[in-house]
């Protein structure tokens, strides 16, 4: 058996931002992550900077590539508009990796399957026990599966089915643009050019919408990638996209049970508006690790639900 203060489950954002405070904290904590990094995240990749602030960085301490966007250019149902701002694009199989390593905790391969509370311990699938349990292992989570479900149960109208894929990519275009509502999708479309000459392309839309529609997410890339073909964004590729689902932020009732917590995915905490994930993931897995540290309530109430005011303001966080 082996034994921790802390173990968290799943070593992306909210996972290695949670390990990391706790580190600095002098808390012993060991990260449980099923699959071995460098991994690729089904994500568009961009990241605000508040995010760098949380996570106490400047923009040369980050040694991989980043592309910086001054403008976000929008499109609602063929209205075009340019809104000044300051994001940053990023690959996930780089800045996760490197979040983790920067945590600079014990990493075990393992996929978690049972997690029982025993004599004020949580026994995980009889190998790992800790006093205090982070749940950072996205959608499918088992920490939420196991304890917050039913406490928690997540709003089937704010979950999003998305297709995304990321490959080499001489791009011609710099613009990150993105697209509202095209064919009526009820979500958006993104082209968001990468370091290092890589693209990310990819599109969201809420699951039981299109379903009630008898509409697929495949029908909506279909018509995506003809027109980044039509607009000469994309050409001469043959795509093979990933499918991934995740929640827009919802009501979290209870983001902590007894020494247990959720935190980023599992607690469905991606903005309302642009499905952001990763600002929220890091911030809430800061909170946590404060809330085990001092023993201060957990709560997930004040992370922002919308990521538009921090697109049109970034200057007020960094």
């Amino acid at each position: 058996m082996i034994d921790s203060e802390v173990i968290v489950v799943g070593g992306g954002p909210a996972g290695s931002s949670c390990a990391w405070k706790l580190k600095r904290a002098g808390i012993q904590t060991i990260v449980l992550e099923k699959e071995a990094f460098p991994r690729w995240k089904p994500c568009a990749g961009w990241i605000t900077p508040k995010v760098f602030k949380n996570l106490e960085l400047k923009r040369g301490d980050y040694p991989f590539s980043l592309l910086t966007f001054k403008k976000l250019h929008y499109r609602f149902r063929g209205k075009k508009m340019a809104i000044p701002t300051r994001q940053y694009s990023i690959r996930r199989s780089e800045f996760d990796r490197w979040l983790l390593e920067r945590a600079d905790v014990p990493v075990h391969q393992h996929a978690v399957n049972h997690i029982r509370r025993e004599n004020g311990s949580y026994i995980i699938d009889d190998m790992f026990r800790c006093h205090y349990l982070v749940g950072a292992g996205g959608t499918q989570c088992p920490v939420f599966r196991t304890f917050f479900r039913d406490v928690d149960p997540r709003a089937q109208g704010l979950r999003i089915i998305a297709m995304v894929e990321e490959f080499k990519y001489d791009c011609q275009e710099q613009n990150c643009y993105l697209w509202f509502y095209e064919r009526d999708l009820p979500g958006y479309a993104w082209y968001v050019p990468k370091g290092n000459g890589y693209l990310n392309v990819g599109l969201g839309g809420k699951f039981t919408v299109l379903k009630d529609r008898q509409e697929t997410i495949r029908n909506h890339w279909d018509h995506f990638i003809q027109k980044l073909e039509r607009l000469s964004l994309v050409k001469n590729h043959s795509f093979s996209p990933r499918a991934d689902n995740y929640y827009l932020r919802q009501k979290v009732e209870v983001g902590q049970l007894g020494q247990a917590f959720i935190t980023g995915d599992a607690a469905g905490l991606a903005t309302l508006d642009m499905g952001e994930g990763i600002g929220p993931a890091v911030e809430s897995g800061i909170r946590a690790a404060k809330a085990i540290c001092s023993g201060s309530p957990y709560s997930l109430r004040s992370i922002a639900k919308y990521s538009f005011f921090r697109i049109l303001f970034p200057y007020l966080y960094f």
